[in-house]
């Protein structure tokens, strides 16, 4: 059941990070999981583990990460768009 929530947290904040930056998560629910737990990892890793703990996520750095993430991504996707 942990591997569930921490699916669907995940999302969630691949989501919001989504929301927050104004650009769409490639990939669809698959990509805001992606987004989710790979920023996750990110912020724990730049900004610390500190905020309040949701299934083993620290959320505010996890959002801060995965919009970072968010962002990268969609600029990584626009120049490859440009260049063909």
């Amino acid at each position: 059941m942990g591997f569930i929530w921490a699916l669907i947290v995940g999302g969630i904040i691949g989501w919001l990070a989504g929301l927050i930056v104004g650009r769409d998560v490639p990939g669809g629910i698959i990509g805001n999981i992606i987004a989710g737990f790979v920023g996750a990892w990110l912020g724990t890793w730049i900004l610390g583990d500190w905020g309040p703990h949701v299934a083993d996520f620290a959320i505010i750095p996890a959002i801060i990460g995965a919009a970072v993430l968010v962002l990268l991504v969609s600029f990584i996707m626009r120049s490859f768009r440009k260049a063909k």
